[in-house]
């Protein structure tokens, strides 16, 4: 159950309306889902968030399934449900099969395991990966 009572459309104030619109347009939907109402209890805090995630999920040098991917990804790693199955679902949306999903949760599995060991071990950063690996000097 959630911490907050939900902003329904109905019920909603001009203002939290106006940014319901634009989610339901952006993402050519028919209804606004629970995230974005249990944060329409503070309206700031609705409009900020869907214009900063609207801004980085937006075309740009990564397609958009794989801005999807990456978020699925990233909720995994931080165990938020809400997220993962939002984003899962939007990444099938977007094309994601199953064998991409499968492979997916191998390499944030990995990714995890690798790093925990990385940590753990406290491994000093090779000279070749430092700064991404660009040239310096």
């Amino acid at each position: 159950m959630a911490t907050v009572d939900y902003v329904e459309y109905d019920d909603a104030s001009p203002e939290v309306r106006q940014v319901y619109d634009d989610i339901m347009t952006t993402r050519q939907v028919d209804w606004v889902n629970n995230f974005w109402k249990a944060l329409a209890v503070q309206p700031e805090l609705l409009k900020s968030t869907w214009l900063r995630v609207k801004t980085v999920m937006a075309p740009g040098a990564l397609d958009a399934l794989t801005k999807e991917l990456i978020y699925v990804a990233v909720s995994v790693t931080n165990g938020c449900q809400y997220c993962i199955n939002s984003h899962t679902a939007a990444a099938r949306k977007k094309g994601m099969s199953e064998a991409m999903l499968s492979e997916l949760m191998a390499v944030v599995g990995m990714a995890n395991q690798t790093n925990a060991l990385a940590s753990g071990f406290q491994i000093e950063i090779d000279e070749a990966f430092r700064n991404g690996g660009r040239a310096t000097g």
